[in-house]
C-alpha cells in the first residue's frame, strides 16, 4: 500500500525536552498523532541543519490527549542538536511509522526485555499488556546503573515486577538481561524485546515464540528507500516498513 504523505507527516511542537540522565533525554512532542495503532511503531524526525531525518522509538503516546513521548541518547550531531531544542519550537515529523507489538490473545504472562536505551518502547507495550488482563514481567540491562533514567520506577509503581541487570554489577544483576531470567528463575509463555543486535541474538535460544524489535540506519522510514532491508524466512522485509518488530521464528540468525 502507498503511504499518503499527508496522513504521516506533520508538525508537531515541541512542550518538553529534558535531561533524564547522563545520556538520556526525553523529548515531549504534541499535535496530530492519530495514526498510531500500536507500542513499537516510531517517528522520524527531521533535525535542522541535516539531511537525513532521525528515527525515534516512540516510549508512549497518548492519542486523545494529542501528545507522545519519546526517549533518546545523544549518540552524534543530529541528537546533539535535538537535544538543544527549546519548548514552543515545531518540529517536521513523520508519525506512526512501523508495525509495533501484536498482544496474543492466549498468552499470560509475557516476559519484557530491554537493552538501554532500546527499552523505550517496553513501556508503551506494557500499559496496553496490563489493559489486556496480561501480566507481564520486565528485565532491562544497562551497562551501568548511572545509565538508568528510571523506566524501571515508573513500571514498579504500576505494579509490574521488574528487574535490572548491569554489566558491571552496579545495580540488580550483574551481567545480561539473560542472567537475570535464569537468577530469578522468571517463569513466562511468550516474550518482546527490544535492543542492541548483540542482546537480540543472545535471545534466539528461548524456549518459546516471541517478537523483537529491530534497531537499524534508515533514510525514508516508510519504506521507499530499501536501504533497512533484510531477508527472513518469509522473504526480503522491510525494517521500516513490516518491521520493525518480528517474530522470533521469522528472523535468520546469521
Amino acid at each position: 500500500m502507498k503511504t499518503d504523505m499527508k496522513d504521516i507527516r506533520k508538525k508537531l511542537i515541541i512542550e518538553e525536552n529534558r535531561q533524564l540522565s547522563s545520556r538520556t533525554w526525553q523529548l515531549k512532542l504534541r499535535g496530530d498523532i492519530d495514526v498510531f495503532t500500536s507500542s513499537g511503531q516510531f517517528v522520524n524526525i527531521a533535525v535542522p541543519g541535516k539531511y537525513l531525518r532521525r528515527p525515534i522509538s516512540v516510549s508512549q503516546y497518548f492519542t486523545k490527549e494529542k501528545y507522545l513521548i519519546l526517549l533518546y541518547n545523544i549518540a552524534g550531531e543530529g541528537t546533539k542538536i535535538l537535544s538543544e531544542l527549546k519548548p514552543g519550537e515545531p518540529l517536521d515529523v513523520l508519525v506512526g511509522l512501523g508495525n509495533g507489538f501484536s498482544i496474543p490473545k492466549d498468552i499470560r504472562n509475557p516476559l519484557l526485555l530491554g537493552g538501554g536505551i532500546g527499552a523505550a518502547p517496553l513501556m508503551q507495550l506494557a500499559v496496553d499488556l496490563l489493559a489486556c488482563g496480561k501480566k507481564p514481567k520486565v528485565v532491562i540491562g544497562y551497562n551501568t546503573a548511572v545509565e538508568s533514567w528510571g523506566m524501571e520506577k515508573e513500571l514498579r509503581n504500576l505494579g509490574i515486577e521488574t528487574y535490572i541487570a548491569t554489566m558491571d554489577g552496579s545495580e540488580g544483576t550483574k551481567g545480561f538481561v539473560t542472567d537475570v531470567i535464569r537468577e530469578k528463575d522468571l517463569q513466562y509463555d511468550y516474550f518482546y524485546a527490544c535492543g542492541p543486535m548483540p542482546m537480540l541474538k543472545a535471545l534466539r535460544d528461548l524456549p518459546t515464540e516471541g517478537e523483537m524489535s529491530l534497531e537499524c540506519r534508515m533514510g525514508c522510514g516508510y519504506g521507499v528507500c530499501m536501504c533497512c532491508s533484510l531477508e527472513t524466512k518469509s522473504g526480503s522485509k522491510r525494517i521500516c516498513k513490516e518491521g520493525p518488530v518480528f517474530l522470533k521464528s521469522e528472523l535468520i540468525w546469521k
